[in-house]
């Protein structure tokens, strides 16, 4: 498997949630408001960006084990049943470590 394509994406990808990261970061840094209203606001704009910056870091480390699973010659094969993953599913979602089916079953175990 060509996995150049991939690479290039996961990439690209990887440099645009650093610098989306490191933006959020600046966010919180910023003084806090004197006036309470304000803070309040504040405070919830806090919260949205801490959990976008939960999800980026969790998509960072997935593209992070791809890029792993490139080096090692790994990359397309289900970590989890060693199976090809299909080139629609990593077309939708490079860096994903499993199969349609491990994916599907995954998800009803977390349910």
């Amino acid at each position: 498997m060509d996995t150049s394509g991939y690479e290039k994406i996961l990439r690209d990808r990887q440099r645009e949630l650093n610098k989306r990261l490191r933006k959020i970061e600046d966010d919180f840094e910023q003084p806090v408001n004197p006036d309470n209203e304000d803070r309040a606001v504040e405070r919830s704009n806090d919260e949205v960006l801490d959990e976008l910056g939960q999800v980026g870091q969790d998509e960072l480390k997935a593209i992070d084990a791809a890029l792993v699973r490139i080096s090692d010659g790994k990359f397309g094969t289900c970590v989890r049943c060693g199976k090809t993953i299909s080139a629609e599913r990593l077309a939708a979602v490079p860096y994903t470590p499993f199969c349609q089916e491990c994916a599907a079953e995954q998800q009803a175990e977390q349910v």
